[in-house]
This record gives C-alpha cells, sequence and structure tokens, in this order.
C-alpha cells in the first residue's frame, strides 16, 4: 500500500512532555471530573481545570506540579507550535482559522480504485472496504474489512481516507486497528474548547492535525472516528459526499448531553451488574438458587425482576416495563418472549419449575387478608346462633358425608329411612356458612369478590378463610353441626311426593370416600341398611329423570394432587373418577334432588332463586344409539347441548337433568352463587322478606358466575398441564388404551386415553370407527406448551 509516513512532530508525541502528560492526565481524570462537569459551567472550563490541583509522574522521574501549571504549559506549548508551523500549513488548518469559505472544505473526492473508504452497509453498519472497480454507471465495487465484495452505491460512502492511492485489502484490518488505538475521548472534549472558543468548524483532517499535529490517513481517519461517533462535543454542520464539517455545541447543550450521557452509563453499569447477578444465579446448583425474596430487597433489583414478570405473563403495564424486560433479555442472549421471560426466571430460582402462569395471569386471590383472617377467628369464638331455636335435632339419624379423599370443605352429607308405607325419605343435609356470614358483611364481601373455592391439582385456596371453611362451616364427623336440611319422600316412580326444608343440627356418623362407600355398597352389609336405602333412592330418581327426558353424559373424569409442586421432580397423584360408580351416582343423584326440591320450595313461596335451566327440545336421542353407552355417547351429546340459562323469579325446565326447575344449593361454602340460596331460603326460615329482589340477583350473579369461568378456565389449564407431565415422566414404552371418540379430519381422531381420562388426538389407522379401542404410546409431551402428541400402535 501507499500511505504517506506519520509527520514526527506529532504535538503528542513524547518529546513534549507537557502536552504528554496533559494527554495521560485527560485520560486518568476524564471519567473521574465528566460529573463534576455537568454541573458546572463549562464555558469557563479552563479556569476551573486550572482550579483543580493535582500530582503526576512521568518521564521515570517524579514532577510534584499544580494542575494549573500543567495547563500553562500546554497551553504555551501549543502557541508556539501553532505559529511555528502557520506558515507550512495545510488548507484544513486555513479553514479552520477562516481563511477557507465552507464549500471550499466540501470538496468531496472521486472513487477510484485503490482508496481506502468507509460506507455505510444496511441499517447502521459501518465498513471500512478497498475500492476495486466501476460497477456501472455510478456504483463501485468495493472489498470490505469481513472480507466480503459488494456493489455499493456513492451515497454510500461516508468517508474517503485521504493520502492513500493504492491500499491492500489485507490490510484493512491492521489499519483499522491502529485508528481505533489511537481514539482518546478526552482529545475531543480538549479540541471542543479551544474550537468553541474561537467559534470555528473543522473537518476530519482539521482535527487531525489539531489533536495528532498531522492530517496523515491514519491520523485523519481517527479524527473522522472521534467526530462521526462522538454524541456530546460536536454536530454536523454541512455534509457533501464524503466530506462532512462538524460545528462544537454550545455549552448549555454539552452540559445537557453530558448529564444523559453519565445518567445512560450509570444505567448501562446497573444493567450489566443486573445480568451478571442473573447469570451468577442461573450457573448455582438448584438448591443454591437465591430464594424468591432475596430478589425483593433492593428496589432495582425487584423493579427490574417485576418487569421480566410482567413481560413472562404478559401482563406489562407500561411500555417502559415491556423495554425493560426486552433489554434483559437481549443482554442475557435470549429471544424477546414470554416463553424466554419464563425460562430465566425459572433458572434463576425465582419461579419453580412448574411456575402455574395462569394463575399469575388471571390474578387469582390465593390468601386472604390479616383482616379478613382475624374477623373470621373472631366468629369462631361466638357462640350467638340467631336460629338456634328454629333448628331440628336431627342427631339421631345415621349420616354418610361422602367425598373425594382429599376434601378440606365438607359441606353436604346425607340420611335415609323407608317409611312404613314403603316409600323412602331422604334428607340431604347442606353445612350452614350463613351461621356465621350475613348479607353485606366483611366476610360476604370477601366471598363475592372471590366468587368460589379454587381447586387446582397443587392447591386448594377457599372462598372464606381456611379455619372457617374447613372448621366451623364443615361438617365434621362425630361432632354437632350447624346444617340445612332438605327432607324429601319419593314416591314408588321416584318423583318427589313432598319436600321441606329446616334449619337443623346433625351429628355425621362417616366420613367416606367414594371408594369406601363403593366397597360397603359392594358389601351390602346388614348394618348400613341406610346406605342402601340411599343408593335405592338414587337409582329411583335416575329412572325417573330419564323418563322425563333427562341427558346422560357420564364420562370418565381425572383428578390430581401434587402434594410438592415446588420440587422439580414433585409427586403426581392421578385417580381416574368413573362417573358411573355406584358412590358417585349415588352422591350425584342426591344432590340434583335437592336442586329439585329447593326450586320447588322457592316456586311454591315466591322465593328469588338462581333457577337453572337448560331447553334440550331440540335432541333427538335416537340419533346417539348407534354409539357405545358411556363416554362415547356423553361426548357427542355434549357438542350438541345449548347453553345453560338462569331464571331468578321461577323455575325453568333443566331439560339435560330431566327436572322441571333446580337450584344448586349443595355448596355454599365453595360457590357464592349457592351461598345466595342459603341467603333467600334463610330469611324464609324466619319468616323474613328474601334480602335480595330478583333483579339484585341477576347483577350479583353475572359478576360472579364471570369469576367462575376464570377459575374453571384456570382449573381446565392446571389439570391440562399436570395430566401431560405426568404422562411425560412414565416410562417411554407405557402403553395406553384409547376410545375413538369422533374424527376430526381425514383419519385424525379425538380420543379419550382411558387410564388416565385424558382427552388428545392421534393420527388413527384406517378401518377404525367411531367407539373402537385402540392402543397409543406418547411420542412427546410438553406440557408448558399443553402439547401431546399420541401414536397408534398397530397390532400384527
Amino acid at each position: 500500500m501507499a500511505v504517506r509516513a506519520v509527520n514526527s512532530s506529532s504535538i503528542f508525541r513524547p518529546s513534549s512532555p507537557p502536552l504528554a502528560a496533559f494527554r495521560r492526565c485527560c485520560c486518568l481524570c476524564y471519567c473521574r471530573t465528566l460529573q463534576v462537569r455537568c454541573f458546572r459551567e463549562l464555558s469557563s472550563r479552563r479556569s476551573r481545570l486550572l482550579q483543580f490541583q493535582s500530582q503526576f509522574f512521568y518521564y521515570g522521574g517524579v514532577r510534584s506540579c499544580t494542575f494549573q501549571s500543567l495547563v500553562e504549559s500546554v497551553m504555551e506549548e501549543l502557541k508556539v507550535m501553532r505559529k511555528s508551523r502557520k506558515k507550512a500549513s495545510t488548507a484544513s488548518v486555513m479553514a479552520l482559522m477562516g481563511e477557507e469559505i465552507l464549500e471550499d472544505r466540501l470538496v468531496s473526492r472521486s472513487l477510484q480504485k485503490g482508496l481506502l473508504l468507509e460506507f455505510k452497509k444496511e441499517s447502521d453498519k459501518i465498513l471500512l472496504a478497498v475500492a476495486q472497480r466501476p460497477d456501472g454507471k455510478k456504483n463501485w465495487m468495493v472489498s470490505d474489512q469481513n472480507g466480503g465484495t459488494s456493489s455499493i452505491k456513492p451515497q454510500q460512502v461516508t468517508y474517503i481516507v485521504p493520502g492513500i492511492t493504492n491500499f491492500e485489502q489485507a490490510d484493512i484490518g491492521d489499519f483499522l486497528q491502529k485508528s481505533k488505538d489511537n481514539l482518546d475521548p478526552s482529545l475531543l472534549e480538549f479540541a471542543w474548547i479551544e474550537l468553541l472558543e474561537k467559534n470555528k468548524s473543522v473537518t476530519a483532517e482539521e482535527l487531525a492535525e489539531m489533536i495528532f499535529g498531522n492530517a496523515e490517513p491514519l491520523e485523519s481517519y481517527s479524527a473522522h472516528m472521534l467526530l462521526s461517533k462522538d454524541e456530546v462535543y460536536f454536530t454536523v454542520q454541512e455534509t457533501k459526499g464524503s466530506r462532512t464539517i462538524y460545528r462544537p455545541r454550545p455549552t448549555e447543550q454539552v452540559e445537557e448531553l453530558l448529564r444523559r450521557k453519565i445518567a445512560r452509563e450509570a444505567a448501562e453499569k446497573e444493567l450489566q451488574d443486573f445480568v451478571e447477578l442473573l447469570y451468577s444465579a442461573k450457573s448455582m446448583p438448584l438448591h443454591n438458587k437465591p430464594p424468591k425474596d432475596s430478589w425483593m430487597g433492593e428496589e432495582k433489583i425487584w423493579s427490574r425482576i417485576e418487569s421480566l414478570e410482567a413481560y413472562a405473563i404478559d401482563a406489562c403495564k407500561t411500555d417502559e416495563q415491556r423495554k425493560t424486560a426486552g433489554t434483559i433479555l437481549k443482554e442475557m442472549g435470549l429471544s424477546k418472549t414470554a416463553s424466554s421471560a419464563v425460562n430465566l426466571l425459572i433458572d434463576i430460582g425465582y419461579f419453580p419449575v412448574h411456575v402455574n402462569l395462569d394463575l399469575l395471569k388471571l390474578g387469582i386471590p390465593t390468601n386472604h387478608s390479616e383482616e379478613i383472617i382475624s374477623v373470621a377467628e373472631g366468629l369462631l369464638t361466638d357462640s350467638s346462633d340467631v336460629d338456634e331455636i328454629s333448628r331440628k335435632d336431627f342427631t339421631d339419624l345415621k349420616v354418610y358425608a361422602i367425598d373425594v379423599d382429599e376434601a378440606d370443605e365438607l359441606d353436604d352429607a346425607l340420611s335415609a329411612r323407608r317409611l312404613q308405607d314403603g316409600r323412602l325419605k331422604v334428607w340431604i343435609h347442606v353445612a350452614d356458612p350463613t351461621r356465621y356470614v350475613q348479607p353485606g358483611s366483611i366476610l360476604d364481601s370477601e366471598a363475592l369478590r372471590r366468587g368460589t373455592s379454587v381447586f387446582l391439582p397443587t392447591a386448594t385456596y377457599p372462598m372464606f378463610p381456611d379455619k372457617l371453611a374447613m372448621g366451623g362451616m364443615s361438617l365434621r364427623q362425630g361432632e354437632h353441626c350447624n346444617a340445612v336440611t332438605v327432607s324429601i319422600v319419593l314416591r314408588n316412580d321416584g318423583s318427589i311426593a313432598e319436600c321441606s326444608v329446616d334449619n337443623s343440627v346433625i351429628k355425621p356418623t362417616y366420613m367416606l370416600t367414594y371408594e369406601s362407600a363403593s366397597e360397603l355398597l359392594h358389601l351390602n352389609l346388614e348394618e348400613e341398611v341406610e346406605l342402601r336405602i340411599l343408593s335405592e333412592a338414587a337409582n329411583l330418581r335416575l329412572n325417573w329423570r330419564r323418563q322425563q327426558g333427562a341427558v346422560e353424559t357420564a364420562t370418565l373424569e381425572t383428578r390430581i394432587k401434587v402434594p410438592n409442586p415446588e420440587d422439580p421432580e414433585p409427586l403426581i397423584n392421578l385417580y381416574v373418577e368413573n362417573q358411573d360408580d355406584p358412590a358417585m351416582r349415588l352422591v350425584s343423584e342426591m344432590m340434583i334432588l335437592c336442586g329439585e326440591a329447593i326450586a320447588t320450595i322457592g316456586s311454591q313461596n315466591g322465593i328469588p332463586l338462581p333457577y337453572r335451566g337448560q331447553p334440550q327440545s331440540d335432541i333427538d336421542m335416537s340419533e346417539f344409539a348407534h354409539l357405545p353407552e358411556g363416554p362415547v355417547r356423553s361426548f357427542a351429546l355434549v357438542r350438541v347441548m345449548r347453553a345453560a340459562e338462569i331464571d331468578f323469579r321461577k323455575p325453568i325446565r333443566h331439560g339435560v337433568l330431566g327436572l322441571p326447575g333446580y337450584v344448586q344449593f349443595t355448596s355454599p361454602i365453595r360457590r357464592y352463587v349457592d351461598l345466595l340460596a342459603h341467603y333467600q331460603v334463610k330469611a324464609f326460615l324466619r319468616g323474613e322478606p328474601p334480602p335480595f329482589s330478583a333483579g339484585q340477583l341477576e347483577g350479583i350473579a353475572a359478576v360472579v358466575n364471570e369469576k367462575f369461568r376464570t377459575v374453571r378456565k384456570l382449573s381446565s389449564s392446571s389439570l391440562r398441564y399436570w395430566t401431560i407431565e405426568y404422562l411425560r415422566i412414565q416410562p417411554k414404552e407405557r402403553r395406553y388404551h384409547a376410545l375413538i371418540l369422533k374424527f376430526i379430519k381425514d383419519r385424525i381422531a379425538a380420543l379419550l386415553l382411558i387410564e388416565v381420562g385424558f382427552q388428545a388426538t392421534a393420527w388413527v389407522s384406517v378401518g377404525t370407527q367411531i367407539g373402537d379401542e385402540i392402543v397409543v404410546k406418547v411420542e412427546e409431551a410438553h406440557p408448558r406448551d399443553g402439547f401431546l402428541s399420541l401414536k397408534e400402535i398397530i397390532k400384527d
């Protein structure tokens, strides 16, 4: 390559001790004085610097001097050197001194082979390249620093390095590195002070003459890099082609830019410290990762974690929060997606491996406030009972409470006897939470806010505080418990002959799981005759409802319990409930019977209640007769059912249940709409007007039902997650039996995994039909994405 030799009289070579020391001083003090500089009058910068004293070491000996004397030496030497070079100065220096008009300083070199140039590629990517040959009328082919060749337009050229006529592409890297080594921001500040005082503009070559003492290629390009990248001291005055003239910014503007720069650098430093903290947490073993609350101690760290969490669940409240999370993910080398944020928070230990994102997204309350808990505990110590006098004593009845084995809130129980005339009488005892909670009370407002208890595989979040819901309100074995008892006498065909409702006191005899209740029924023990009567009543009711047009929708349902969800590999207990199980059928029929009885009592006495209905007059059952009974037929029927309706003035037909009217009444501890029905019925029993009109009930129920749908969505997604996780961790060779429920497209079918009670899809072989049972295996399972891939096992 042909490059002119570097001028040996550069003003910053070691032969000029004061200036060399000044340069070193500026480098050392640049960051240290930056903040002070922002809040002082920059126009008097030199006088301020002269007031700051320091000691400097140079040239092998120690010289003690004030900063004032050093700067004076520097300025004096500059004056002498400028004077000595004035006669021989280049055209650029003449321009600096105002001897050349602006247009002359903007004369740009034309492109020719061998020139070293800088050009802009794509957006803001800047590259050095050597011009090779013309490409068409205006474009040029160039070879850049990365070894690439491209055709560029003249307007892409941002700078042509002067003093070079035949540069080699292989030498670009070395030239670029030397240019970068030459950069010193403190020199730019020094030049700005001089040029601002003289009100002069500058080109890259002129700046090189000023700070390096020459305008050789290397120095000129270094000066260009300083000016083009500067965001504080200089701004573009005018550009023509590859030539640009810069002017010094006003003092006030520089002050403000410095303030912003300091703030930005401080923010960048904080961000880098935070990123290092994340990397450190990621690298720790799982059992050593910092606990979740440790991220909340420092406000700036916590705000960034909050931004990541909000980004992970798509709940960013501001653009700044979204921007912060995106910046963190970028610094961590991750894509700007919610899943990346989730995985990062898991990797640092802030989220557990199996974090329930839907629980966070939906904002479901999981704890009760101290105030609510205090009120609840106070009620438990209050022995007063407004209905004590009117309560009927049913403690002589054998009472069965049947529920799942891990049930915490027990809010219904059953009794039965055979009357002398042979008819069956049953009692449905329902817990009486209104013994503690009145409409409009603080606990009532809290229950309304929640709408329902939340039952997830990993936890239960009750509508009322634990001690109240699972203690005072619940039915407890062997204890006297307040209840609301619905008494019903059945005709021989299963229809209701008589029904009444009373405040009561009961003493539950047995707390049974569905499994144990089914076993007792199977054993047919003489001493458990009451349980056999209940089963007989349930069968009578089922047959009667079928005659009234009831639609059977019994199927298999999955129930999962995860006792240690915080563990990376938690224990997953999965149960498949067959709704045709004798005990489940018994309880289901008695709850339906209770709902019909309350609707009857409400209708006879004009009580506004949430009467539920579901018209199904358009279902032709003969169309489904070809399908096997059970899950396959139930699946087909559910797909054509119409939505449920609610009337708050009078009963409406419930076609699916085959009832003239129905009210949900048996879960007042768990469902707020059931609690509303209790408020209305209890007022009737006291001889008082109902606390809510039909219109008020409608308004409240609309809000509560929306919350109930949200919780149902959460429960469904949680159950799906843990079912797929269960399938994921099973041995790869495990096989599952599946029923074909329907064909979706071609041979892609909806399946019901019998051993899991879970619906999925898979491609099935030709010749299989709806209702057939096939064998499948799990190919892939990704619970976080809700993805499950099954493959049919074809028998040889």
